[in-house]
């Protein structure tokens, strides 16, 4: 079974982040998130008390390596404290080491950027941070994958993004299984 973590915290935008969370567990992906905060209540970006399946710090080494995805939701200042947890910085550059999937959309690919990770790629995010992106080149469109890197555009796109990360874990066939189901009209 394929595994995804979906990182939170504080001020995240609700909609990108549990968007993603819903469409891959549909999709059969055995799918977590992930409080960088300390605790597993987390208020988003528009007061929504979400509560996280497990802290960062009960991330175990075996989960972590056995993820195929990591999802980084955008959303201020949700962006800059996922930004600032070494922790998830120290395992995104894992995973890009290993060329394992990496997603982040509207404010999040700011990280993806600093991190390098961007660098020679295309990508999209959020229109106020498309000039800051490091990459190759900035695409307004929904969602961009690009090696095993995945950025979309912001909650508008939240859908299509995470349609394409179910894509990449279970196929076409899947996706388009998940996107009928819910009633998604391209």
């Amino acid at each position: 079974m394929k595994k995804a973590c979906v990182f939170l915290a504080d001020g995240f935008e609700e909609i990108e982040g549990l968007t993603v969370v819903d469409i891959l567990r549909r999709a059969g992906v055995e799918t977590q998130t992930v409080s960088v905060m300390g605790r597993k209540e987390i208020a988003g970006s528009h007061e929504i008390p979400v509560t996280a399946d497990l802290l960062f710090e009960d991330l175990t080494e075996e989960d972590a390596s056995s993820a195929d995805l990591l999802v980084l939701p955008g959303g201020m200042p949700g962006t800059l404290n996922l930004k600032a947890h070494e922790g998830l910085t120290k395992l995104l550059r894992e995973f890009d080491e290993k060329k394992k999937y990496i997603a982040a959309i509207c404010a999040a690919p700011s990280i993806l950027s600093e991190l390098g990770m961007l660098k020679g790629r295309k990508a999209c995010a959020y229109p106020s941070f498309e000039e800051a992106l490091d990459c190759g080149e900035v695409l307004q469109v929904p969602v961009v994958t690009e090696g095993h890197i995945t950025t979309g555009r912001g909650m508008g796109a939240a859908i299509p993004f995470a349609l394409r990360l179910t894509e990449l874990l279970c196929g076409a066939e899947k996706a388009e299984e998940v996107r009928k189901s819910i009633v998604y009209e391209v």
